[in-house]
C-alpha cells in the first residue's frame, strides 16, 4: 500500500512538471495566499493578546479624562501619594511619555520615564546588574527593548536622537512586554527636562498602578477616578489591556478587514487548485486512457489527480508559511500608536495551520476533478 502510494505521488509530481509554467505559477498563487493568511493571522493574535484581558490582570493605567495622546496627557506627580491612599493599590509608578509619532506607524520610538529607584527594583531579575548599574549612574541613560534596538540597529554605547530626545544607550532589554519592546526606559527626572511639553518635574503622563488583587481591579479604578473627579485634572482609569485596546481602535479595525482578505486568499487557493486540475485534465484525455489500458482503475486514476492537488498546495502552502514566518521573525514589526505597541509576534502553530488550510482545500478542489477522472472511458479518452 505505502510503495503504491509513494508511485502514485511519483507519477503524480512528473505529470505536474511536464507543464512547468503552469505547476509554478498556481504554486505562487497560493504561496501568496497562505503568506497573506499567515501574516494578517499573526497580526491579529497579537492583538488579541496585548488587548484581552487576563483573568488575573493587576495592571490599571490612570490617564488624563478624554486625552489621547501622551502629548495631551499630563497629570501633576503629586496624584501619585494620592492613589497610594486607595484602598487595594499595591504600587503607584509615575510615567512620563514621549513618542517621535502619535500616528498609527511601524516605527515609532517611545520614551518613558520611570523613577529610577522604582523601575531597578522591579527589573533587578530581568536586566544584568552590570548594565543596570551604568542606566543608573547616568541621568540621560536608556535601556532600550529588543525591538527597537533591531529596528534602529542600536547596541550598548551608542547615542541616539528621536523626538527631540537625545540618550545614551545603556544596554539592550527583552522583555515578554509588547510595551517594553518597542521602548526606551530613561530616567524620569531627565525626560520631563527634556521633554517641551509638560514642564519641569511635576507632571507626568499617566501613572501605572498596580492593585493587590485582580478581583479589586474595577473597584480601584472607579475609586481613582472618583478621587480627581472635581480636580483641574480628572482622569480615566483603565485596565492596561483596555487602555491598549482603546488606543489601538483604528488598528483593530483594520486587522478586521485584513482578517476578511486573509479568508479571501484561502478561498482563492481552491480556485486556482480546481482550475489548474480541470485544465490538467482537459489536456490529458488520451493520456489518462493510456494508463487505463496498463491497468489503471478508475480509484488510481481518482488517487492520482487528489495527488496532483495536494502537492501544488501543499508545496506552495509551505513556501507562503515559511515565507511568512521568516520576515515576521527578522522584521520584529510592532504597531505603535498614541505610545502604545502591539507586537506581531512569529507562530510555528500559525505556520503551521496555513500550511493544513493549503492540503485542505486543495484536496477538497481535486475531488470533482478526481471523480471525472475515475469514471472516463478508455474510448472517449482515445477520441479526444
Amino acid at each position: 500500500m505505502t510503495r503504491s502510494l509513494n508511485g502514485i505521488f511519483v507519477l503524480a509530481w512528473r505529470g505536474l512538471w511536464r507543464r512547468p509554467t503552469r505547476s509554478a505559477l498556481v504554486i505562487a498563487g497560493v504561496a501568496v495566499a497562505v503568506f497573506l493568511y499567515c501574516t494578517v493571522d499573526a497580526t491579529r493574535t497579537g492583538v488579541e493578546r496585548a488587548t484581552k484581558r487576563a483573568a488575573q490582570e493587576t495592571a490599571l493605567v490612570v490617564y488624563r479624562q478624554n486625552r489621547f495622546c501622551p502629548f495631551t496627557s499630563q497629570l501633576p506627580q503629586y496624584y501619585e501619594n494620592e492613589i497610594k491612599k486607595i484602598p487595594g493599590v499595591l504600587t503607584v509608578t509615575p510615567v512620563k511619555i514621549v513618542v517621535s509619532n502619535c500616528r498609527a506607524s511601524l516605527d515609532v520610538v517611545t520614551f518613558r520615564g520611570v523613577p529610577p529607584e522604582s523601575f531597578a527594583h522591579d527589573q533587578a531579575s530581568r536586566v544584568d546588574p552590570d548594565v543596570m548599574k551604568v542606566w543608573a549612574s547616568r541621568g540621560d541613560a536608556a535601556l532600550i527593548g529588543a525591538e527597537l534596538a533591531e529596528r534602529r540597529r542600536l547596541r550598548a554605547g551608542d547615542r541616539f536622537t528621536a523626538a527631540g530626545i537625545d540618550a545614551f544607550v545603556a544596554g539592550v532589554i527583552e522583555s515578554d512586554a509588547p510595551q517594553d519592546q518597542s521602548s526606551a526606559f530613561v530616567h524620569l527626572p531627565f525626560l520631563q527636562e527634556q521633554a517641551k511639553r509638560g514642564g519641569t518635574g511635576t507632571v507626568v503622563t499617566q501613572f501605572d498602578v498596580r492593585v493587590r488583587d485582580s478581583a479589586q481591579l474595577d473597584t480601584v479604578a472607579l475609586a481613582i477616578d472618583e478621587r480627581f473627579a472635581h480636580d483641574q485634572t480628572p482622569t480615566t482609569t483603565r485596565a492596561e489591556t483596555a487602555h491598549v485596546a482603546r488606543a489601538a481602535t483604528d488598528v483593530i479595525a483594520l486587522v478586521g478587514f485584513a482578517e476578511l482578505l486573509g479568508w479571501a486568499g484561502l478561498a482563492a487557493i481552491f480556485a486556482l487548485v480546481a482550475n489548474a486540475i480541470v485544465l490538467s485534465m482537459r489536456s490529458r484525455q488520451r493520456e489518462v486512457s493510456i494508463l487505463q489500458t496498463l491497468g489503471f482503475r478508475g480509484e488510481h486514476l481518482a488517487a492520482l489527480v487528489i495527488a496532483e492537488a495536494v502537492i501544488l498546495g501543499g508545496v506552495g502552502g509551505a513556501i507562503g508559511a515559511v515565507a511568512s514566518y521568516a520576515i515576521v521573525s527578522l522584521a520584529r514589526t510592532a504597531l505603535t500608536m498614541e505610545g502604545v505597541s502591539i507586537a506581531i509576534a512569529p507562530s510555528l502553530v500559525i505556520a503551521l495551520v496555513g500550511v493544513a488550510f493549503a492540503i485542505g482545500l486543495s484536496l477538497l478542489a481535486g475531488v470533482v476533478p478526481a471523480i471525472i477522472a475515475s469514471r472516463q472511458s478508455v474510448v472517449a479518452g482515445f477520441r479526444s
